[in-house]
């Protein structure tokens, strides 16, 4: 009774205006194309609409954000994904993508890209997030950034915190090979002794700021990723607290 899929433009506009949220299919990961224009293609006559070009590690065909590249971004097969995406009228997703795949897409992308669930890199210097020279991209090609709310994306100390607990996981499980229990146990005290730093729904809004200052109102969504985290900032713990984001937003001047 609230959700409806939505398969074009227009179906969106319908299906807001009814008062349901138009939801999209999305794939997160151009893996799971397995190097196949035809399997993209099957993809979208199942109902797919968009498609995040890698995820945590790199594609045959494009570097992720989040592992060593291997391809200095697309190569010319992944032109082709892009081209074929454009074609068929899917949207260009570039969240979890390194910059140089980003610049590569936007070299050649014929409408208008999303980032489904990054923030900005000059707030946050998290890989995942979105660089300056990028956003400014951006805003000549019409696409829209939408602001995620990991912690570690939009709050530096957590960003810092996850680095210093990925290092005593590193250093527990050099010292104890073959012993999961005690590298659990490990973590377990270390967690205790140092409790995660506190982020909040300002930090979010401090992203939606600075890309608004930096290319305009128009180039900025909100995508919370809660379908991918295991908690948000405190006052945006799950769905229902949508609102608390958008009382901070009128707080600090915009508009309906």
């Amino acid at each position: 009774e609230a959700l409806e899929l939505a398969l074009t433009a227009d179906d969106i506009v319908r299906i807001h205006k009814s008062g349901k949220v138009a939801s999209l299919i999305g794939m997160e990961g151009g893996h799971s194309i397995e190097n196949s224009l035809a399997v993209l293609r099957q993809f979208y006559r199942l109902g797919a609409r968009y498609m995040t070009i890698t995820h945590w590690l790199n594609t045959d065909w494009a570097d992720a954000a989040t592992e060593v590249p291997q391809h200095n971004g697309l190569t010319p097969f992944g032109a082709q994904v892009i081209r074929e995406m454009n074609r068929l009228g899917m949207l260009v997703d570039l969240s979890h993508v390194s910059p140089k795949t980003m610049h590569d897409v936007l070299d050649i992308a014929a409408a208008p890209v999303i980032f489904s669930h990054s923030s900005a890199w000059a707030i946050t210097p998290y890989p995942r997030n979105v660089p300056d020279d990028v956003l400014k991209r951006v805003k000549k090609n019409g696409g829209v950034v939408m602001v995620t709310f990991v912690r570690s994306y939009i709050s530096e100390p957590m960003l810092q915190y996850g680095a210093d607990k990925k290092a005593e996981e590193a250093r527990l499980e050099e010292l104890f090979p073959a012993d999961s229990a005690a590298v659990n146990s490990g973590m377990a005290r270390w967690k205790a002794e140092n409790p995660p730093p506190a982020t909040s729904v300002s930090e979010v809004a401090d992203h939606i700021d600075y890309i608004r200052d930096l290319i305009g109102v128009d180039h900025i969504g909100i995508g919370s990723d809660f379908d991918g985290i295991s908690a948000g900032p405190a006052g945006l713990e799950d769905v229902s607290r949508f609102p608390n984001l958008l009382v901070e937003l009128f707080r600090r001047g915009y508009s309906d």
